[in-house]
């Protein structure tokens, strides 16, 4: 289900000052970064990724490909800096990027 314009504001507030976990370079879409993917998003929720890519085409079909893999959703693309956010079936208070932006508001 795609994520409502007041959900991505959230989000966006909420990433913005994250730091990219992952860096996609010169070797591109991996099997083994594929699954580091799998397993930020399974811990963090909403996490920025940095995709080096030569073109801005080139870019975001790298950004597209990885929502595709992942099933996660694009909330903001900046750049070379993608935010991704997957819900989590049992998120990790002490990981999620989420829960512990809404603890810090309580």
């Amino acid at each position: 289900m795609p994520l409502s314009q007041q959900e991505k504001k959230r989000l966006r507030t909420i990433g913005h000052h994250l730091k990219p976990v992952l860096i996609l370079g010169g070797q591109g879409l991996t099997e083994g970064f594929g699954e580091e993917l799998e397993a930020r998003l399974a811990d963090h929720e909403l996490i920025k990724v940095k995709v080096n890519a030569e073109s801005r085409e080139d870019r975001s079909a790298i950004i597209e490909a990885l929502c595709e893999q992942s099933g996660a959703q694009l909330v903001q693309r900046i750049g070379n800096i993608a935010l991704l956010y997957r819900p989590a079936e049992k998120p990790d208070p002490k990981l999620s990027n989420i829960l512990r932006a809404q603890k810090g508001q309580a």
